[in-house]
């Protein structure tokens, strides 16, 4: 149980002294960070702690997202104070460091609709599976093969 506590303290720890009356203010923070940022920008970087001075470390994704950030982060600075008052870090460093991976989507997949089959795709699809002699199987068969035809042609299209 004891290096169970210890892990969670060194994990509790990343989010800012434990001695701050400003508990809450990391939690903030994380949920303000992707309207003041943008979109784009917080799949690039993510709050990842604050120091005992106030000033919130940022993680990117790398150190040229780190660079690009950090040179706009007086107006993100801004933006932040804006949302949150008082309760907004005093300063922005930002570093190369772990990013969470993006929600996964809650469609299960692309957002892009499946590409339409059309009638030379069924016909070619048919070609390819008329040697299979169970009828069920040929027809899943062409179906499958028309459908990937259909992919591949709409994966070619700009």
């Amino acid at each position: 149980m004891d290096r169970l506590e210890g892990q969670f303290r060194r994990e509790l720890r990343r989010f800012g002294p434990s001695d701050s009356a400003r508990g809450g203010e990391m939690v903030a923070i994380v949920r303000a960070w992707p309207a003041v940022v943008g979109a784009e920008n917080a799949r690039r970087a993510w709050p990842a702690r604050l120091t005992r001075e106030g000033a919130l470390v940022v993680h990117a994704t790398d150190s040229v997202w780190a660079f690009q950030l950090g040179m706009l982060s007086a107006s993100i600075l801004e933006r932040l104070v804006a949302e949150l008052g008082e309760e907004a870090p005093a300063a922005l460093k930002f570093v190369p460091g772990s990013v969470p991976a993006p929600a996964a989507d809650p469609g299960g997949g692309s957002s892009s609709s499946p590409p339409q089959i059309l009638p030379e795709d069924a016909e070619q699809g048919a070609e390819l599976a008329a040697s299979i002699e169970d009828e069920e199987l040929r027809e899943l068969v062409a179906r499958a093969a028309a459908a990937s035809l259909a992919r591949a042609r709409s994966d070619r299209a700009f």
